[in-house]
């Protein structure tokens, strides 16, 4: 890598206006050559700067049609001659690429399209995930092919919020980030770039601006080059001012409404009515010549979606944010906010829902509680307003309320659920678990029958075999966590948290979708030698999830974890004044615009007992790992701890008791118990490589496991329920995926299990209150899971 970034070359490509000397026409061979570069290799040693390639051919050709028009063209062959040579490690990659080429090329003939879909249909005979992502991309490019130019109008309306009555589709990313990790200079660096991700060289770009994106790439992508000349129509769009959003409302009403037609033949009169719209922008501006000449086109490069940066600390409350933003966007909606729904799901935090921290403040009343008891002359409507007011003042005013003689009256919430709003959480969990045809985990084949369900980690689901298909909201949140474990850590616990909220009183999960993604970022200044202090942090992966990503997607590894180790690095070059582009932000709009594979990682319960009888159990939650050890065995040396010590057994550690069951691939789960001594032990849902790659714990003793003659404890014990409990007068510490801020001390006994979803538990209660038989599997209930997956988006899912 030279001095000069790759970035330095790219000159900037928000204005709509053709710039032939910035980007001049690229050769096919020199676009092969690119794309070739870009690809996943055969190796796992990734380059730090892959990203950077994928992202820099993408800015290389945005700014001429021509160029992009080749790119399209290019990446059709490579993927018929990946499909030739059945080189099937590079097609989701290709395909991710073609697809957001196509999306911001201007013109595309309509022979192109039809080779596009010929080949997506192609993938439907292919396994999981091929057959998913072509399921996918056939859809929107036989949409496409209908209706040109409805991809970016769609996404551009809904990243940017447009105001419109006839897409009412919004979509945010909120971008939660380490304080321990990205502190300092690098958080300064990327909060300012994402703030300044839409900028223009001559200011920001205002919804004024999208909306001239959205007319002018709709009729290009309509009439092109032969009917439509693209600086002109440019330069009128730009000289209408606030005239343009009525032709802003009358291309959306148009491509909509050809959207809902089903696509039966309309192409013809979808280019009339916008032929006739160009006839009438272009000759407001500029009558005396023909509207309709030929000439050439201008590319109209996506803008990234909004963003918003934060770091993850304490009192950052992501599910408040969450509400703020769904409250501000649905102000003209029909199912805006009561003042009372704002006071309730705005006035608690998730942190506060666990039934060991809560706190609960009786208020006593001096009536019965009934109106007709108040005292004469009261109003009830203005008790009403008093109560919904009095709703939103802080718990320390409740609680100093207490001590007060006459106490004033307290507004209640009256819950009256509807058989829809009870059934929401559970519908989420049967759109998301009821095929078993998914990916399976890369260590496993089929996965038939019920313990190759919950055995093998799940992947994508199967679009075409789902029996519930997804419902439409038309609020999509993109959280995207940064940083390492022990960020997705918080995150799952915000989850738990938030499903065990919603089941107590649905809010947002009717009306917003919550998509997750990742981006893996190790901490750059750690030094070699303090790894090595510990025995166990020498083999410690800080980022196992992220590399568990890399592993099963190359293309999560090419763009994605290959970003995290550039960050660091990106923000000296930015300190210094070399970067002049938006580079993460791009990266990241691209990742969760193509990234829509899940991956399931289970969320694991934990309850925590203490040795001191008179402090409370604790429930918490992990993703990755829990680590259990004895502060008096810390010190003890590697060399010490490996020598067979017949006169001192306690130096080798405290003794426990060890309850799991085991599990195995052929769904035999044996009950075993065991006592061992031992200085601690490491619990991973993680595995380090495709061979071990099961959806359960493994747990790995400290030290080598002793063999007697009626008892052989095994290296590794895999379990998914594990119960460890000390025999003797020790305590030992416990560490919740790795983060010394989630850490307890003077612990006596744990218990772990999957979390429950609380959409099962909702429907297990309404099974268990109309006594619909003993059968737990009856009913809805054999297609739901019933642990709490987190679900982490890439690119293709689990390629086996």
């Amino acid at each position: 890598m030279t001095n000069q970034a790759p970035w330095d070359n790219v000159c900037s490509t928000r204005s709509m206006e053709p710039t032939a000397g910035c980007s001049p026409t690229v050769p096919e061979e020199e676009l092969y050559r690119r794309i070739q570069a870009v690809l996943p290799r055969q190796t796992d040693n990734q380059q730090p700067f892959d990203c950077m390639l994928r992202w820099t051919l993408h800015k290389n050709v945005q700014n001429s049609p021509a160029n992009s028009l080749s790119l399209v063209r290019v990446l059709i062959r490579e993927l018929e001659k990946a499909e030739r040579w059945d080189s099937r490690k590079i097609i989701i990659p290709l395909l991710h690429t073609l697809m957001y080429a196509i999306i911001q090329t201007a013109y595309i003939p309509d022979e192109l399209y039809k080779q596009v879909y010929n080949f997506c249909k192609r993938l439907l005979t292919y396994p999981h995930p091929y057959c998913t992502v072509g399921l996918s991309y056939t859809r929107h490019i036989k949409t496409e092919r209908s209706i040109p130019g409805l991809m970016y109008q769609r996404m551009v309306t809904a990243e940017q919020r447009l105001k419109n009555e006839h897409y009412p589709f919004q979509e945010r990313i909120f971008i939660l980030a380490d304080p321990e990790v990205l502190s300092g200079s690098v958080g300064q660096v990327l909060l300012g770039e994402i703030e300044s991700s839409s900028s223009a060289p001559g200011g920001s770009l205002s919804l004024l601006d999208h909306m001239c994106s959205v007319v002018q790439h709709s009729i290009q992508a309509a009439l092109g080059a032969e009917q439509c000349d693209g600086p002109k129509l440019a330069r009128a769009l730009k000289d209408m001012g606030q005239d343009v959003e009525s032709h802003f409302q009358e291309v959306l009403a148009a491509l909509e409404q050809s959207a809902e037609e089903g696509n039966r033949g309309e192409r013809g009169a979808l280019r009339s009515k916008l032929q006739q719209l160009y006839g009438k922008i272009v000759t407001v501006t500029d009558t005396g010549s023909e509207p309709l000449s030929s000439g050439r086109l201008c590319d109209c490069p996506l803008p990234n979606p909004e963003m918003s940066f934060h770091l993850w600390t304490k009192d950052l409350d992501i599910w408040r944010e969450l509400a703020k933003w769904f409250r501000s966007s649905s102000l003209r909606e029909p199912f805006a906010l009561s003042h009372e729904q704002e006071d309730f799901d705005l006035g608690e935090s998730p942190n506060d829902l666990m039934p060991s921290d809560m706190t609960r403040f009786s208020v006593m009343s001096n009536d019965s509680g009934i109106e007709r008891d108040l005292p004469p002359g009261a109003d009830a409507s203005l008790s009403s307003s008093l109560d919904a007011a009095s709703m939103s003042a802080s718990w320390e005013q409740c609680k100093s309320e207490q001590d007060s003689s006459r106490l004033s009256r307290r507004g209640g919430i009256k819950m009256k659920y509807s058989v829809k709003d009870s059934m929401v959480l559970m519908q989420d969990t049967l759109e998301e678990h009821a095929s078993l045809g998914g990916g399976g985990g890369g260590g496993g084949g089929g996965r038939g029958g019920k313990r190759g369900a919950t055995l093998q980690r799940r992947a994508g689901s199967s679009a075409m075999h789902n029996p519930f298909p997804k419902q439409q909201r038309n609020y999509t949140a993109r959280i995207v966590a940064m940083g390492d474990d022990r960020v997705l850590g918080h995150l799952a616990k915000a989850y738990y948290f938030f499903r065990k909220r919603e089941a107590r009183r649905l809010f947002l999960t009717m009306k917003v979708n919550l998509q997750f993604y990742y981006i893996p970022v190790c901490r750059a200044t750690t030094p070699v030698s303090s790894i090595k202090e510990n025995l166990h942090q020498s083999t410690e992966n800080p980022c196992a999830l992220g590399s568990y990503l890399s592993m099963v997607d190359p293309w999560y590894n090419s763009n994605v974890k290959s970003l995290g180790r550039m960050i660091p690095e990106l923000a000296k070059t930015t300190s210094t004044g070399g970067q002049k582009d938006p580079f993460v932000s791009d990266v990241i709009s691209y990742y969760v615009r193509t990234g829509q594979q899940p991956v399931y990682f289970t969320i694991y319960f934990v309850k925590i007992t203490f040795t001191k009888a008179t402090k409370d159990p604790v429930e918490d939650v992990f993703l990755t790992h829990l680590e259990i050890e004895f502060p008096e065995f810390k010190q003890v040396s590697p060399s010490i701890k490996d020598k067979p010590r017949k006169s001192s057994g306690d130096a080798c550690g405290a003794v426990i008791s060890l309850n799991y069951r085991k599990v195995t691939l052929s769904g035999r789960d044996v009950d075993k118990g065991i006592s061992v001594r031992t200085s601690g032990a490491q619990i991973n849902a993680i595995p380090s490589n495709q061979a071990e790659d099961l959806n359960c714990l493994t747990l790995t003793l400290n030290e080598s496991p002793a063999k007697t003659k009626n008892n052989t404890v095994e290296s590794k014990i895999r379990s998914s329920n594990i119960k460890i409990r000390t025999l003797e007068s020790r305590a030992f510490t416990v560490k919740l995926d790795r983060d010394d801020r989630r850490s307890y001390k003077d612990v006596q006994s744990i218990e772990i299990c999957p979390c429950l979803d609380p959409g099962y538990c909702v429907q297990k209660t309404m099974r268990s209150k109309f006594n619909l038989g003993e059968d737990k599997d009856a009913g809805l209930s054999k297609y739901m899971s019933k642990g709490l997956p987190l679900p982490i988006n890439t690119f293709a899912g689990i390629i086996s």
